[in-house]
């Protein structure tokens, strides 16, 4: 079991949203990885528009829970996040998708939660694989 459950925009959309494809995927997650779990503030960001009012709620209703909770301070890190950013503009590479790849080799044993295949080209200190979970 991971000692650092990190989750995406993605994974919190697709948890909170019945009608997303992976609903039923993300849900069992819960099962599995044990919270708090840590985003990003951008990954909140773009959960809270892409769930917009009907499912924002919830996602407030997990924050004043505590079972969400944002790990990184942005500006302690700025510099790492650039150079992600940089490295991965072709992919193209969002600001938290590159904050998420920053706390995978910031936290000790890592795992993401995500539905985003980026994912799988990402690398962490360079090289490594970023260590995740995924619906495909």
């Amino acid at each position: 079991m991971a000692a650092n459950v990190l989750v995406d925009a993605s994974f919190l959309v697709a948890l909170i949203n019945r009608r997303d494809r992976n609903h039923a995927w993300a849900a069992a997650q819960t099962l599995t990885f044990q919270r708090p779990w840590k985003t990003c503030e951008p990954a909140l960001s773009e959960a809270f528009y892409n769930l917009g009012p009907p499912g924002s709620p919830r996602l407030i209703e997990m924050l004043s829970r505590r079972a969400v909770i944002c790990g990184l301070p942005i500006n302690e890190h700025l510099d790492e996040i650039i150079a992600l950013l940089r490295k991965y503009a072709d992919v193209p590479m969002s600001l938290a998708d590159a904050c998420l790849v920053r706390m995978s080799e910031v936290f000790s044993d890592p795992m993401l939660l995500t539905t985003d295949s980026d994912f799988h080209i990402y690398r962490r200190h360079g090289r490594q694989v970023v260590p995740h979970v995924s619906p495909r």
